[in-house]
């Protein structure tokens, strides 16, 4: 047994020494060869992830992921590698930064088709998790990369390609020092768009959008975008999805606390109906909460940020005039789907207190 094992953690060994070799000193074709086996020798266990590390194979495999000719196996071997020597390992990933791979993404971005940025995701996905650790990353090597996955005219269908771009605006997000150049590079907008699928870039991507609502920048380019606030009264009415709902109600409360153009708009666009229903018989407390608060807005016509002077007040009473409108035209209707439920006994009475005020 004992010779087996002996024999077994030899031949690993083994397999360390020429994988390290190949690929500081061997041809493309052993490079190749190499990078498949640090790969595989990564994903058993950690002490074969640190003595890689040691024996210097990061900077290496950066190398050939930057120097490697399109077309062959070697850059997407590479970046296999470097992923599973990342994986769990916050050393590796910060030696992964300091060997210059973020420095070296403008180089790489100039020499490379959409398929191959899209096998690279997963690498970045990795890296940007430094970010939520305060360690400084910073995203405007990486922007360039991500956006035309979400840019081209017609996007990924690969939900994991999706999830992936959008976790990893969401991980760098999380520092507002990347906020600036996050919007700058328009990427609200796309996060918007990506909102309209049904998918699990929808949270990461609603998430992103709240981080860089705690900026002014942020606040400002969510409320002049378009797709506002069409998308999020779409992802509201997605009853199966509560985190996305709290996150798209939470913007909705951003936007309708700053613009009373919007807060007409989100009237003509059936909002009233909608949080009443999810005041209701809404997935979470959180998001119930969160819709009565803005029906109470939109119905009083405060937002405690602008003065009732001229149009605006105007505009204002507009609003409140839409707003009882549909309160008295959905509510017997929706207390009716939500009513018989016990557990939904409080929100009723809640929402019938509302309309009466």
């Amino acid at each position: 047994m004992k010779k087996a094992e002996t024999a077994t953690k030899e031949e690993e060994s083994m397999a360390i020494r020429r994988a390290v070799k190949g690929l500081h000193f061997g041809r493309w074709e052993e490079k190749e060869a190499a990078a498949a086996a640090i790969r595989d020798l990564a994903k058993r266990d950690e002490s074969k992830k640190r003595a890689l590390a040691e024996l210097g194979v990061i900077p290496s495999l950066v190398s050939m992921l930057v120097e490697a000719k399109e077309g062959g196996a070697c850059r997407r071997l590479a970046s296999e590698a470097l992923v599973e020597l990342a994986n769990g390992s916050f050393t590796n990933k910060v030696l992964i930064v300091d060997s210059g791979l973020l420095t070296k993404l403008p180089q790489l971005n100039s020499k490379t088709n959409l398929s191959t940025i899209q096998s690279l995701t997963p690498l970045l996905l990795s890296i940007s998790s430094l970010a939520k650790t305060q360690f400084p990353i910073n995203s405007l090597p990486i922007l360039p990369f991500l956006l035309p996955l979400l840019r081209s005219p017609s996007p990924p269908t690969d939900t994991t390609t999706l999830t992936s771009t959008s976790t990893t605006l969401y991980n760098l997000s999380t520092q507002l020092d990347n906020s600036k150049s996050i919007i700058s590079a328009g990427a609200v907008h796309l996060l918007l768009n990506l909102c309209f699928l049904q998918t699990k870039a929808t949270e990461p991507a609603l998430a992103t959008l709240a981080n860089l609502a705690l900026t002014e920048e942020g606040k400002r380019a969510i409320e002049e975008d378009s797709l506002v606030p069409e998308v999020l009264v779409a992802v509201m009415a997605r009853d199966e999805e509560p985190k996305c709902q709290e996150l798209a109600a939470y913007l909705l409360m951003v936007v309708a606390r700053r613009s009373v153009e919007k807060r007409r708009r989100m009237v003509e666009v059936g909002v009233v109906e909608m949080l009443m229903e999810v005041g209701l018989i809404g997935g979470s407390s959180l998001v119930r909460e969160r819709a009565i608060r803005i029906l109470r807005w939109l119905k009083d016509g405060r937002n405690g940020e602008m003065e009732e002077e001229g149009d605006v007040k105007s505009c204002r009473r507009e609003i409140r005039c839409m707003v009882k409108q549909s309160l008295d035209r959905n509510m017997e209707s929706i207390l009716g789907r939500g009513g018989g439920k016990k557990k939904k006994k409080k929100n009723c009475s809640d929402l019938k207190l509302f309309v009466a005020d």
